[in-house]
């Protein structure tokens, strides 16, 4: 049957979700909903056969409905992320139309999984049925939230939009009023972490010579007065600054949350500004995504936000080649496809870029990007039955000041294929690089908030036992190029794999079975009759309808098997 048939074509609704079901239960204040979770125990027995045994567990998950008043706090807002969401955000609420050389443009979330995706949610009368990913369960919308927060650089966002280079002039011409008052809180500056080509922007430093402790104490009282200021119900602080390098895991310094607080009392030189702010976040009760690809999270600081049950998410925005990547390898792999070689070139030149042409940073971001195919790697012990076995994988990064933010990604994965035979990808992306990262900013924040509401438990369990999700928040993962997982736990980078976890968990909270693709119904000897006598029953009342506006008689029209191609 025709893509294009009208008769199978999905279906869009946008309207308000309920699921009738008996163990869906709504209230002005949660949704509750029993799940079965269906998972698979195996069993490698030494004879080498593998026993199968299906499990279900009865879950039950509380969803608040009442969406906060939201405030997000950026580390490093007056960068080219920062100025471009403040900007984008701005033009969709107030409705911000501008010019360019193609005509007049319209604001939009276009980038964002939130915002601008759909999910399935079923099927009515066989055709699928798609409603926007943010309608699944209640969410904060991006035009409702406040922000704010910190930057070395005193510049503000108005210039510093301009400083950027990313948005169209008509559209920064109409925005600039709108941004100029909008000024940066003083932020942590200890240059050994950052590159020292940036020291020209410290002009905005948080108590200049103070301890490291003081500065905790300074932003979590700027926190909370930016959250009695805006009357917020929760604040979010978000990492958005340049990249820095590692930091060293030192026993007794950094590898216990005691050790960790000690180290920042000491003024312990290893403490970089990034763990410096995700403990102060943690210790005020914020949950702290981390957009760059440093080891902020060092285990004192995951142990500390584990303590106060305080989310943290990380690492490294997933906006360009290493999406790609994730699913490249992933289609490769599950292909029967063995990739031998990947090399990815990049070069950029807006501030980042400057940041990442000293050694140090770069090593940051190259860990953080070579990192994404090894799960996908690790899957498939046929393609890689050499233990160790592993593609080559080389990641090289340029600045090149004249391309600004617009970075070019070319990425070449060589394969070995049927009976020794080789197969070459190359890609060439350009990637508009602000522009990609601030709808992840938008998804990082929209998500990470949901989560706060959302608590679960076994059926069998008193509802006093619910807890929130692990504070290591993996479902974040899918915006995310180097993802934190709880210790333990695999690493999951397929970038197909993070999404359908993300969709089908939000699924269980509304009390929905997993969207598993089977599509038995649409694979049987009676497949597509329900479709055909739909279709047929509306060309018979297109054509009653027609007969009444006619002066004369005319024959129904058939719709027969053969003819349903051309419906």
């Amino acid at each position: 049957m025709s893509a294009h048939n009208p008769a199978t074509k999905s279906l869009f609704a946008s309207g308000s979700i309920k699921v009738n079901a008996p163990g869906t239960k709504y209230t002005d204040d949660a949704i509750t909903a029993e799940y079965n979770y269906e998972t698979t125990d195996v069993v490698i027995e030494s004879n080498g056969d593998v026993i199968c045994k299906p499990k279900t567990e009865t879950l039950v998950f509380n969803t608040q409905r009442k969406v906060p008043k939201t405030g997000v706090m950026i580390v490093g807002w007056g960068g080219n992320n920062g100025t471009t969401v403040t900007a984008g955000i701005l033009a969709n609420k107030l409705n911000i139309k501008w010019r360019t050389k193609s005509g007049e443009q319209t604001p939009d979330y276009f980038g964002s999984l939130t915002q601008a995706s759909t999910v399935r949610l079923g099927s009515s009368g066989g055709r699928d049925v798609y409603v926007p990913f943010n309608s699944l369960l209640p969410m904060v919308h991006p035009n409702d939230l406040v922000l704010g927060g910190w930057d070395i650089s005193s510049m503000n966002l108005a210039d510093a939009m301009v400083r950027a280079q990313v948005l169209d002039y008509d559209l920064q011409r109409q925005l600039y009023p709108l941004m100029k008052d909008f000024v940066p809180l003083p932020s942590v500056y200890y240059p050994d972490f950052i590159a020292a080509n940036q020291s020209d922007r410290a002009d905005n430093v948080l108590l200049p010579g103070a301890g490291k402790k003081e500065h905790v104490d300074a932003i979590r009282g700027q926190i909370r007065q930016f959250k009695e200021k805006n009357a917020l119900d929760k604040v979010i602080v978000l990492w958005s600054a340049n990249t820095e390098r590692f930091a060293d895991i030192v026993p007794g310094l950094n590898d216990t949350a005691d050790n960790m607080l000690n180290a920042i009392a000491r003024n312990e030189s290893e403490v970089s500004q990034s763990t410096v702010f995700a403990v102060a976040s943690i210790l005020e009760g914020c949950t702290y995504i981390n957009g760059s690809p440093q080891n902020t999270f060092v285990p004192g600081v995951i142990e500390l936000a584990e303590r106060h049950n305080v989310f943290i998410g990380g690492d490294d925005f997933k906006s360009g080649q290493t999406k790609m990547k994730s699913v490249l390898v992933d289609f490769l792999v599950s292909a029967g496809i063995k990739p031998t070689s990947i090399v990815s070139y990049n070069h950029l030149g807006n501030n980042d870029g400057k940041n990442l042409s000293a050694p140090q940073q770069f090593r940051s971001k190259e860990i953080s990007k070579s990192n994404v195919v090894d799960d996908m790697v690790d899957s498939n012990r046929i393609l890689y039955s050499k233990e160790g076995e592993h593609p080559d994988h080389v990641v090289v990064i340029k600045y090149v000041p004249f391309v600004g933010d617009s970075k070019r990604a070319l990425d070449e994965y060589t394969s070995r294929i049927f009976m020794g035979g080789h197969n070459t990808i190359a890609l060439h992306n350009t990637c508009e690089d602000s522009l990609l990262a601030a709808p992840l900013i938008i998804d990082l924040v929209v998500v990470a908030e949901l989560c706060e509401r959302i608590t679960l438990r076994r059926a069998a369990e008193p509802a006093s036992a619910a807890k929130r999700f692990h504070p290591v928040l993996s479902l974040l993962s899918y915006m995310l190029k180097a993802p934190m997982v709880p210790p333990g736990t695999p690493v999951i980078n397929a970038l197909f794999k993070q999404r359908e976890a993300l969709v089908n968990v939000l699924r269980a909270c509304a009390g929905l079975a997993p969207e598993n693709h089977m599509l038995i119904e649409h694979r049987t000897v009676d497949a597509g009759k329900a479709l055909l006598a739909a279709a047929r029953e509306a060309i018979g009342t297109s054509n009653v309808s027609k007969d009444k506006k006619s002066s004369g008689a005319s024959t129904p029209s058939t719709v027969t098997d053969d003819e349903s191609v051309r419906l």
